[in-house]
């Protein structure tokens, strides 16, 4: 909790003002599929020390509850995007060779439970490109933008049998560029695509989502789509090369 007070601060400041000023608003709650592929390390020395999500930590696939907001701003304001992306995976693997983690060293053909927690907030800051949305008569609109993601790093590995427990947690913002097209090619159905991303000093770190949005009556509509995610980075001794990925529902208003 204490970690998630800043963002919950941040988030008053943003939409208190932005509630009483702004003339457009779309708010959505969800489920995302997250399927996660990919490995890390802690205080790695070898090849050996990293560990594979699926084939060493047995992580499953895992539904979240995913929930957005976008205000349109009056002016010359920038638009407000706020997103959260809560994201954890645990699991009892095994691994075949002896493995360095932080600093420890956990036998090889014994068990070991892990989790990895990957909660995150996006605060985005956006303009939709001039009049492209009035020469295309409200059918098409560009919007391009910075966006801050936070993620709530949080690893823990023990072994139950040698009394080996180790982990480690940190918070990571990264500043990301933010690009969205909408298409509506009839008045109650839309198709939109986002792209956030990053690469820095050997770095990456980018999203991708695709959404189908059906309006079902008056401001309620209800989207499904697909999200990619990709996070390669070393930071505080963690290196972490994983990316997440699978279909999404969810439903909201709009104004």
């Amino acid at each position: 909790m204490k970690k998630l007070m800043p963002i919950i601060i941040l988030f008053l400041m943003l939409i208190v003002p932005a509630a009483s000023y702004a003339f457009g608003l779309e708010l959505a709650v969800g489920g995302w599929k997250q399927s996660p592929q990919g490995d890390l390390a802690y205080k790695s020395i070898t090849v050996g020390d990293e560990l594979d999500l699926k084939r060493d930590c047995n992580y499953d696939d895992e539904t979240r509850f995913t929930g957005r907001l976008k205000i349109d701003m009056p002016l010359f304001l920038p638009n407000i995007y706020l997103m959260a992306t809560p994201m954890e995976f645990d699991g009892t693997g095994l691994k075949t060779v002896d493995f360095k983690f932080g600093d420890y060293d956990f036998d090889a053909d014994v068990p070991f439970y892990s989790k990895i927690t990957l909660d995150h907030y996006d605060v985005g800051f956006y303009y939709g490109i001039p009049f492209i949305k009035t020469l295309s008569a409200e059918t098409f609109n560009i919007d391009i933008g910075i966006n801050v993601r936070i993620y709530d790093f949080e690893v823990e590995i023990k072994q139950d049998t040698t009394s080996i427990e180790e982990s480690e947690d940190f918070t990571l913002p990264v500043p990301m560029v933010y690009l969205a097209l909408q298409i509506k090619p009839v008045d109650k159905l839309a198709i939109e695509a986002e792209a956030r991303g990053i690469s820095y000093s050997g770095n990456q770190v980018y999203s991708l989502i695709g959404r189908v949005k059906f309006n079902i009556f008056g401001p309620v509509f209800a989207a499904a789509g697909y999200r990619y995610d990709k996070l390669k980075i070393d930071e505080e001794d963690v290196d972490v090369d994983i990316d997440f990925s699978g279909p999404f529902i969810e439903a909201g208003f709009k104004f």
